[in-house]
């Protein structure tokens, strides 16, 4: 199972990648391998802003509904359309193609309440 160490994580089973003051959001590689096949995301719109913590939106797998966490407060700036059409990306590549949202971090601070890799391993071991 694969931990990004370039990304932070949320107990939550949410991860974030930082690029100036922008976050890609999406599930780690754990949850979408407990969740099982995904067959649909239910994402917020571009404008939606979020608290640390708040549910931001769904994904449904097969058996069950699993609410998504932001891992930093921000405001949506763009979502992943494809996962409307091949929600099965988050299945095949959380990491990469998989990702849910991109967001302008509100205060960048937020991040150190955040694990490392090394942390969410153990957390999921």
């Amino acid at each position: 199972m694969e931990f990004p160490i370039d990304r932070k994580y949320s107990k939550e089973h949410t991860w974030i990648s930082v690029q100036d003051n922008t976050g890609t959001i999406g599930i780690t590689e754990f949850a979408q391998s407990e969740l099982g096949e995904i067959v649909y995301a239910d994402l917020p719109n571009v404008g939606y802003s979020f608290r640390q913590d708040e549910v931001f939106g769904s994904v449904e797998a097969v058996k069950t509904v699993s609410d998504l966490f932001m891992p930093v407060s921000g405001k949506i700036v763009e979502t992943n359309e494809l996962l409307l059409k091949v929600p099965t990306l988050i299945n095949d590549n959380p990491y990469k193609d998989g990702w849910l949202i991109k967001i302008e971090i509100q205060d960048i601070a937020e991040l150190e309440n955040l694990l490392t890799s090394n942390q969410y391993k153990e957390l999921t071991n």
